[in-house]
């Protein structure tokens, strides 16, 4: 079987369903999620690539390589002089010499930007060692003008009260690039249909301010999802939590090296930092107090290799969940770190946050815009209403949700 024609049942996800029920997502079903990011984003991500940079014969050939391979190939192994060789060939022992779409979504959307970096030679010896080949897209979407926008928004909800700027800048991190929906302070309960078309399909807000009541001792972590317009309002949320008092430390989280485009790395938070700094009014004082955060250690940029590995949360080694364990709360931001925390399965979509997040070492919170199939914690009447709209509303990123396990 090729890429090109992956098998049509759901046989490969009932197969690797495994004992807790709800079947593993995999991508061998034409027109679905998953089948689209291998059969048309992954392409396209290559070509993107390509386009950026001015890589020699060597990328261009490893680039060709394995786009014929994604498309009409199957799984290839590490070499095994990579420097990863032997995690990878443990996590993909069972995926190697089968189609790509037969592997689990998440360990093949995984392996993709793995093999991506190989061929552009990020890890290797060379003049293109260490070189993000995601740069130039993070860096252009930094400095458009329409972040200028959004940072002048923050002069006008610094005089807000406080409690009406937390719930601004906790909807401003969540929505990421939408940031402006952000700002849209809502007051008490709207009824399931109302909240559909809000967007926020469920929340959980008060239960996260209320684990973080002012003059807390309490240390958070954030683990980032992407950079750029979205890894500004997570800093501007954590200079909240510092500045009210809601922590006295937050550790940011994010990946060790590129993966998934857009992911936020030590150098994208300095390079928000400095766009913060940079700008006038109100943002310029919260990049200002950030910098002075890092200095004095109650802001801690930190990073795992488990960050980039293509396992749920429920496996992490023990050293991360110590990490996990000693904060108050854990802020999971983003879509990818969802689909680890419960599970990449199609689950009923009523089964209880809690219960998938059971496992977690500590209070957990998701902020997340819904941009894949897994969703969990959905009350009955908030799924039927999704249902009737008609609408993709499992992947179209017109919806998010907050949701946390205390």
């Amino acid at each position: 079987m090729t890429g090109k024609t992956p098998r049509a049942s759901g046989e490969a996800a009932v197969r690797e369903a495994g004992p807790v029920g709800a079947p593993v997502i995999v991508s061998n079903e034409p027109g679905s999620f998953a089948w689209s990011v291998l059969a048309k984003r992954h392409p396209a991500i290559i070509q993107q690539v390509r386009d950026a940079f001015p890589y020699g014969l060597r990328q261009h050939e490893a680039l060709d390589t394995l786009l014929d391979e994604i498309t009409n190939g199957v799984v290839q192994p590490l070499a095994p002089a990579d420097h990863d060789h032997v995690c990878w060939a443990a996590w993909g022992h069972e995926h190697f010499g089968r189609s790509w779409y037969d592997a689990p979504f998440l360990w093949a959307d995984s392996y993709f930007y793995r093999r991506l970096l190989g061929a552009v030679g990020y890890f290797g010896a060379g003049p293109w060692q260490g070189a993000d080949p995601f740069a130039p897209f993070k860096q252009a979407e930094l400095c458009g003008d329409v972040v200028d926008e959004e940072l002048r928004a923050l002069d006008t909800l610094a005089t807000a009260p406080a409690e009406e700027r937390a719930t601004a800048l906790l909807h401003a991190s969540l929505w990421g690039n939408r940031a402006d929906l952000g700002f849209r302070v809502s007051e008490g309960e709207s009824a399931v249909d109302d909240a559909v078309v809000s967007g926020l399909v469920a929340d959980d807000s008060a239960t996260l301010w209320q684990l973080l009541p002012a003059g807390t001792s309490a240390t958070v972590a954030v683990v980032a999802d992407n950079a750029g317009r979205e890894l500004i309002p997570d800093l501007v949320l954590i200079d909240h939590l510092l500045e009210h008092g809601h922590a006295e430390q937050v550790v940011l989280h994010v990946k060790p090296y590129p993966y998934y485009v857009s992911d936020a790395m030590t150098s994208d938070v300095v390079d928000c930092l400095r766009r913060l700094t940079e700008a006038p009014g109100e943002a310029g004082r919260i990049g200002g107090r950030l910098w002075k955060a890092m200095a004095a250690g109650s802001l801690e940029v930190r990073t795992h290799p488990y960050f980039c590995a293509p396992l749920p949360y429920e496996e992490m080694p023990e050293d991360l969940r110590k990490e996990f364990a000693d904060a108050e709360l854990t802020i999971l931001k983003g879509d990818l770190n969802y689909r680890r925390l419960v599970g990449d399965r199609l689950w009923n979509p009523t089964v209880p946050f809690p219960e998938r997040t059971a496992y977690f070492p500590g209070s957990v919170a998701a902020l997340r815009t819904l941009k894949s199939d897994v969703i969990v914690g959905l009350e009955q009447g908030t799924l039927d209403a999704l249902d009737r709209s008609g609408a993709a509303w499992r992947t179209s990123g017109t919806y998010g949700l907050v949701q946390v396990r205390p």
